[in-house]
């Protein structure tokens, strides 16, 4: 009965830290959204809805990354770990721009 009840806090206390990630997507070589607000610890996913490749980086001191290049139907998360002001792009795509503005 006590292993059975440990059980089931692990697995809710896992889940409650679990939150759904904020999509993005990326179509007609565009981001779906030009900005979005999100709380430090939160990740959002990248998903690729064109039928070509793209490249999602940021060069941002705030955060400082590159997904690397996916094709359609794939995506790459991302977990934002420090508040700031975002600047993302697309490195096949330079007309792709987008802002992550992220709060405490």
């Amino acid at each position: 009965m006590i292993l059975r009840l440990l059980i089931v806090m692990l697995f809710l206390s896992s889940n409650a830290y679990s939150a759904s990630p904020v999509v993005v997507g990326q179509k007609d070589k565009a981001f779906t959204v030009e900005t979005i607000n999100i709380k430090v610890g939160d990740k959002v996913r990248f998903k690729n809805e064109d039928p070509f490749f793209h490249n999602v980086f940021s060069l941002s001191d705030t955060a400082f990354f590159d997904l690397g290049s996916f094709p359609k139907g794939e995506h790459r998360d991302i977990t934002f770990d420090k508040a700031g002001v975002i600047d993302v792009e697309c490195a096949i795509h330079p007309s792709m721009k987008m802002t992550i503005n992220v709060k405490e």
